[in-house]
């Protein structure tokens, strides 16, 4: 396969996918600070959105349906950055810290 065909190819795709998504999950776990995490979810909301796109343009008659889920997950990131980052705000404002260890009140 050269390489100036990669793009015609759904496994890059997929690969591409699973490292972000790899990428992210290790975020999840291993930030200890809350704006850390945003942006490993963020990842992981970019993987997923890039494998509906790939399954989209290769096996679906339609390819308006990828778009549409794509669009729905970009707008779920943008509320889910916002909303975290008014919570980072506030915690913030009440304990001085954003690292996750300091705010063990936090618990239900």
């Amino acid at each position: 396969m050269s390489l100036l065909n990669l793009h015609n190819d759904l496994n890059t795709y997929l690969v591409l996918a699973a490292i972000l998504f790899g990428m992210g999950i290790y975020g999840l776990v291993t930030r200890k600070t809350l704006v850390g995490m945003l942006i490993a979810s963020e990842l992981v909301l970019v993987a997923s959105s890039i494998n509906i796109m790939a399954f989209n343009r290769f096996t679906a008659p339609d390819p308006s349906i990828g778009q549409i889920f794509a669009l729905f997950i970009m707008a779920i990131a943008a509320a889910e950055a916002a909303i975290g980052l008014s919570i980072t705000i506030a915690v913030y404002r009440n304990y001085k810290s954003v690292d996750i260890e300091d705010i063990v009140d936090l618990q239900g």
